[in-house]
């Protein structure tokens, strides 16, 4: 009987896709729940047309494919993108922007590149890229925390915003948006203003942007959920974490008059989200010990030379891009000796 040589991640059966990414799912449901409290029910209405979205292309792909519909519907994989694109969208985003961030992540980057386990990028960050290049205006107006906004907006306010892109008599375009933390951050460094000067605007809490921080804080909570059930390992997380920890230290420590600290960088934009949910894609990550643990480092590394010296605040999903196109070269580099071979 021959053997074959297969390339790890091993999912062995739809059943393990499936409860592989329900857990992903309750993992990321208190940072859902935070999001929400911090900045109101768009979120949700992005959640679904996300959802809808997501499912609706994923059945025509599988159609056109010649796929059964009910084993890849119901494995989950879509509605997780679906949440992982919505959660990092601004609240109050146009409908034909989750639309279309959505049906690129689903037909462009899973299934033309042959469906579940053969995307060397994650689908979600491809999508968040595309649209950030885009549209970067619609990609940056985000909603000014609850406690800190002039004007609540509401449930069916944020339903008219969303989907006609027409403001309410009572809002104005100012009272529903505002610059991000590490958006905040960059733009007042580069007008010669310290971190400590900048951390005293409304807008950030003590150590990180007020909401963020927490919102952060819920996706590092749902990513040790997801360690205990051993749907991911620690190595990846811990070696972004580390590695944008210790950069930003030593940055910190030789200039702290032009930089912010490392609890700023970790506990601000997509950090947490980042190392736990998105870095860890079982299929475009990095499967040897040794490499997660390089793959991991890089993204922090590179995460802090975006968000300090790029184009962008954030620099997250640039990072885990540009590592996943080294995975198939330190996945060959740090593939462990084979058990009796000569060195």
């Amino acid at each position: 009987m021959g053997l074959f040589k297969l390339t790890p991640p091993f999912l062995s059966s739809t059943n393990r896709v499936t409860d592989h990414m329900l857990q992903l799912s309750l993992a990321l449901f208190p940072a859902i729940i935070a999001l929400v409290y911090y900045f109101g029910s768009g979120v949700l209405i992005n959640i679904i047309l996300a959802i809808v979205v997501a499912i609706a292309s994923e059945a025509l792909m599988l159609n056109l494919r010649q796929r059964p519909l009910k084993p890849y519907l119901s494995d989950g994989s879509a509605i997780v993108t679906a949440l992982l694109i919505a959660v990092a969208l601004p609240p109050l985003s146009p409908w034909w922007l989750t639309t279309v961030g959505t049906l690129f992540a689903i037909i462009f980057a899973k299934h033309l590149y042959g469906g579940l386990g053969y995307n060397p990028f994650n689908p979600a960050m491809i999508a968040y890229v595309l649209l950030l290049i885009s549209f970067p205006v619609e990609m940056t107006s985000w909603l000014p925390i609850a406690s800190l906004a002039e004007s609540q907006v509401t449930f069916s306010s944020a339903l008219q915003i969303i989907f006609t892109e027409q403001l309410p008599q009572q809002l104005s375009y100012d009272a529903i948006s505002a610059a991000t933390p590490l958006d905040m951050m960059k733009t007042q460094i580069g007008l010669q203003q310290t971190p400590s000067q900048i951390l005293e605007n409304p807008l950030f809490s003590r150590f990180a942007g007020e909401g963020w921080q927490w919102v952060n804080f819920w996706f590092a909570i749902g990513g040790i959920f997801l360690i205990y059930r051993k749907i991911i390992s620690w190595h990846i997380p811990v070696a972004v974490i580390v590695s944008l920890a210790i950069i930003a230290f030593i940055t910190w420590l030789i200039s702290p008059e032009t930089t912010a600290s490392p609890l700023f960088h970790l506990f601000s934009g997509a950090t947490m989200i980042g190392a736990f949910f998105i870095a860890t894609d079982p299929v475009s990550g990095a499967t040897t010990i040794k490499g997660r643990l390089i793959f991991g480092a890089g993204i922090g590394l590179l995460t802090y030379v975006i968000r300090v010296w790029g184009g962008y605040p954030d620099g997250i999903a640039f990072a885990v891009i540009l590592m996943n196109m080294l995975v198939p070269l330190i996945d060959y580099y740090t593939q462990p000796r084979v058990y009796g071979a000569n060195r």
